[in-house]
């Protein structure tokens, strides 16, 4: 009789691999993923799965890369005059796939990206840049700076506190226990949503900070 789990076995990329652990963090939270719990989901015994990702921490590090590979699919590098389109665009595509796997969040804030593929992809960025006549310093901390705010931004938006998932707090919760005497203000936010559209005030901020990258002088 064929073994399933040895059919499994043998249709295992790295590429399925990260994306069914993509799909339990999504579904679980991260706190939940193991090498047991993931080679179950894929139908394979556990030990198969170290011939694609050596160990948790090479594992987690795949996460943040397939999402970061999601995110910047089809941007290319900038051409000329043209980086601070690119960068908002930059900016905007981390957040959706962010927001698409709120999960990988705490991973984006503390694991860097550094896979040959990435590296090369940022060294694409950073040339085009050079070539526009941006200083090469000043280059790598706008990408660092949108990628930090867009992290934490979304982070704020979306993310859940690992292994309390669903257990954040909200201002609306609040609202029948505030004075309008004491708190007016909050609770014409409360009422009104102003300033509570993630959106636009993503969008905002992020063309604030090119705007002043832009304004800054050319050594």
């Amino acid at each position: 009789m064929p073994d399933r789990r040895a059919g499994a076995k043998a249709g295992l990329t790295r590429e399925r691999v990260l994306d069914a652990a993509l799909d339990y963090v999504d579904a679980h939270g991260l706190p939940a993923l193991s090498m047991r719990k993931l080679g179950a989901q894929l139908g394979v015994e556990a030990m198969s799965l170290y011939r694609h990702v050596p160990n948790k921490d090479a594992l987690l590090d795949g996460l943040v890369d397939r999402v970061m590979e999601t995110a910047f699919t089809g941007l290319g590098a900038p051409s000329g005059d043209d980086w601070p389109a690119w960068l908002r665009a930059f900016a905007h595509g981390l957040r959706s796939a962010l927001i698409a796997h709120p999960g990988v969040l705490p991973l984006a804030a503390t694991r860097p990206v550094n896979s040959p593929d990435a590296l090369r992809m940022s060294e694409g960025w950073l040339a085009a840049m050079r070539t526009a006549g941006l200083p090469l310093g000043r280059a790598l901390d706008m990408v660092n700076v949108l990628a930090t705010f867009t992290i934490g931004h979304t982070l704020a938006e979306v993310g859940q506190t690992p292994g309390h998932e669903g257990s954040e707090p909200d201002l609306d919760q609040h609202a029948a226990e505030l004075d309008p005497a004491e708190f007016p203000n909050l609770l014409e936010v409360i009422a009104t949503r102003a300033g509570l559209d993630f959106d636009s005030r993503f969008t905002q901020a992020v063309d604030i900070l090119i705007a002043g990258y832009a304004a800054l002088p050319r050594p």
